[in-house]
């Protein structure tokens, strides 16, 4: 029986590739691995995002980056520009009393991103 591994990419459409090149690689810090036209794509730890400007205004799927520190990390990407809903908070509470910590922001088309960690 095939049994499937871990996500290998993930496309996200964007309105303009160099916006979306200077936003996920320079503000967010993604590690850019090629461009190719109208098309880019950045290291997300193992994962590759795959950016096509090709593909219009779809609504894609939130894109959750796991950071150690939630707090540094919101505090870094303000910094460098980054405009979030709302400051970090408690997503849920496991029985465990692992805390789910999440932050949103828009991308420069406005789908949304998400930092999350695991705190406990």
């Amino acid at each position: 029986m095939v049994q499937l591994g871990a996500i290998g990419q993930i496309a996200r459409p964007v309105s303009d590739i160099q916006q979306a090149v200077d936003f996920y690689g320079g503000v967010l810090g993604l590690p850019h691995l090629y461009t190719f036209g109208d098309l880019a794509f950045f290291d997300c730890g193992g994962t590759r995002l795959f950016l096509s400007a090709n593909e219009g205004s779809a609504n894609p799927s939130i894109l959750y980056f796991r950071v150690d520190d939630i707090q540094t990390a919101y505090d870094e990407l303000r910094a460098r520009g980054v405009e979030f809903e709302q400051a970090p908070h408690l997503i849920h509470k496991h029985d465990n009393g692992i805390e789910e910590w999440m932050a949103f922001f828009p991308d420069p088309d406005g789908h949304l991103l998400a930092i999350m960690a695991q705190v406990g």
